[in-house]
């Protein structure tokens, strides 16, 4: 049976080597990393990052939720307003999507039509979770920062895939800055 209690003692010498105490609540590399949850995929690993180095948001797919958005929109205006209102830029949003995702099976009908049932959420909002072709979708979830008011403009944006063969990270969209007024002529050429 899975237990945490290794995990724990780890904690113990974590909490004893003392090396959080003086780590600012703002990243020290100035990036907000969006992936997947997979285990696969973890920037600690692919980027070398360590604490208070990055902020680090997961979900399944990596994907730019409703709910990311709200994380994002509060971790701009916070910066913006208390942490560092003088920055220009404050920080990147760098989203990694990454190939043989388990959000792809989101595609299947069968599938998604099963797991809706399950988890109580409607079919049709599942279709666009899927990433099939994580080019394509790391381009779309750059795509809806770049056009959302929610966000300070003094953010940049870029969006790349991690292949889980290679360990190698690709850039599919550079870094972009953030447009002074989001609207329909700052979306991506998909």
């Amino acid at each position: 049976m899975p237990s945490v209690d290794p995990y724990l003692l780890s904690n113990k010498r974590f909490a004893a080597s003392d090396t959080f105490t003086d780590l600012s609540i703002y990243p020290a590399e100035n990036i907000c990393v969006i992936t997947c949850l997979d285990p696969r995929t973890d920037p600690a690993a692919f980027f070398e990052i360590s604490l208070g180095d990055a902020v680090v948001i997961r979900n399944a797919g990596g994907r730019v939720t409703p709910a990311v958005l709200a994380d994002l929109a509060l971790i701009s205006y916070l910066s913006e307003t208390k942490l560092r209102p003088d920055a220009s830029p404050l920080f990147e949003i760098v989203v990694i999507h990454h190939n043989k995702c388990g959000t792809s099976f989101l595609a299947e009908r069968e599938f998604r039509s099963k797991f809706s049932e399950r988890a109580g959420l409607h079919e049709e909002d599942l279709i666009d979770e899927a990433v099939v072709d994580p080019r394509q979708t790391v381009k779309a979830d750059v795509d809806t920062l770049l056009r959302s008011e929610q966000l300070s403009r003094r953010i940049s944006v870029s969006g790349h895939v991690y292949d889980v063969d290679t360990g190698l990270v690709t850039t599919i969209v550079p870094t972009v800055r953030m447009p002074s007024h989001p609207g329909p002529d700052d979306a991506l050429t998909l």
